[in-house]
């Protein structure tokens, strides 16, 4: 394994700083070629549809919740006497229910896709740019959520890791390891390749119970974290030498406690989105995959994630889809 010396030493191997020129802003969005897209598209022989992304729990009090919803206008009428018209927009017999959202979605809890603006380090973001041009008043002026408008489709890789190891779900502060990627991708008979879209699924969601809710984390305070499964450091190179465009994970990629506390806490998103420029796609719920994946023996697919064009966004929430 490779030393805390090795892993401070990653930031700087891994960077890809101006391999797609001074001005880019897709990182390894780059890897995902036209004809990745078109073989991606070749995977699909069943018509079945999977979404990848948790409910966004919206319930007062609830302890998933880090989103605020409220009707503007509804067919209930709650805040009206009894005979009054209920709140709506309309006319006549036409009405119509309108709501105000709003969330918090990077964190522990929503599925979303960070950008490259999400993560600074040093006081820098991917492509030697100064973290200050992310503002408070325009939000990220460079490698904005909105750089990935295009949406990201390709192929897709799920790997089991639990399901490879005969376990529900990996212990909390388990650090899976490129040989573990190699286990089970050769326990599935999947290969990895140049613009693919790795999703490491570490069963999370299946030891979740309304008992041990998992609640919505402040970043800043370590205890309440918990612990995780996530990537060791060590997969990094290994995604880097196979062309891996993005990935995914049904945490929010970091094995908590982190392995190694001396370098830093949050290193996947360092090097993925600081060093080289990888979207990272945080809190998937991937037991519906799994399951549809150990059903039809195949775990590749069509990938498809659309994130919202918040313009000066630092990601979004997103739904990601597989298409068998």
């Amino acid at each position: 394994m490779p030393t805390d010396a090795d892993v401070a030493a990653y930031i700087d191997d891994l960077k890809n700083w101006g391999r797609w020129g001074p001005d880019d802003q897709l990182g390894t969005l780059n890897l995902i070629k036209p004809e990745h897209r078109t073989a991606a598209a070749r995977l699909v022989t069943e018509g079945r549809t999977v979404s990848c992304a948790r409910d966004l729990i919206t319930a007062y009090g609830h302890p998933d919740n880090c989103a605020q919803m409220y009707y503007v206008a509804s067919g209930e009428g709650v805040d009206r006497a009894p005979g009054v018209p209920p709140t709506t927009l309309g006319r006549g017999d036409l009405g119509s229910a309108v709501e105000f959202f709003g969330l918090v979605y990077h964190g522990t809890n929503v599925t979303h896709i960070d950008s490259v603006a999400h993560l600074f380090w040093k006081g820098q973001i991917y492509n030697d740019r100064p973290s200050g041009l992310v503002t408070s008043e325009h939000g990220a002026l460079f490698g904005a959520v909105t750089a990935m408008k295009g949406g990201i489709v390709g192929r897709g890789v799920l790997l089991d890791v639990p399901r490879a190891e005969g376990v529900t779900a990996l212990a909390g502060g388990r650090a899976v390891t490129p040989d573990d990627l190699e286990a089970t991708a050769a326990a599935q008979g999947v290969t990895v390749g140049p613009g693919d879209i790795l999703l490491l699924r570490t069963g999370r969601w299946a030891a979740a119970s309304p008992e041990t809710a998992e609640s919505y984390s402040d970043p800043h305070d370590d205890a309440r974290w918990g612990q995780r499964a996530g990537w060791h450091p060590a997969c990094m190179p290994w995604l880097r030498d196979r062309e891996i465009a993005v990935i995914g994970c049904d945490g929010p990629q970091e094995p908590l406690p982190p392995p190694y506390p001396r370098v830093a806490g949050a290193m996947i998103h360092v090097y993925a989105l600081y060093a080289m420029g990888m979207p990272l796609i945080d809190n998937c719920d991937l037991e519906e995959l799994a399951a549809v994946c150990a059903e039809l023996r195949r775990w590749e697919f069509q990938f498809l994630v659309t994130p919202l064009r918040v313009v000066g966004g630092s990601g979004s929430p997103v739904n990601p889809v597989a298409v068998f």
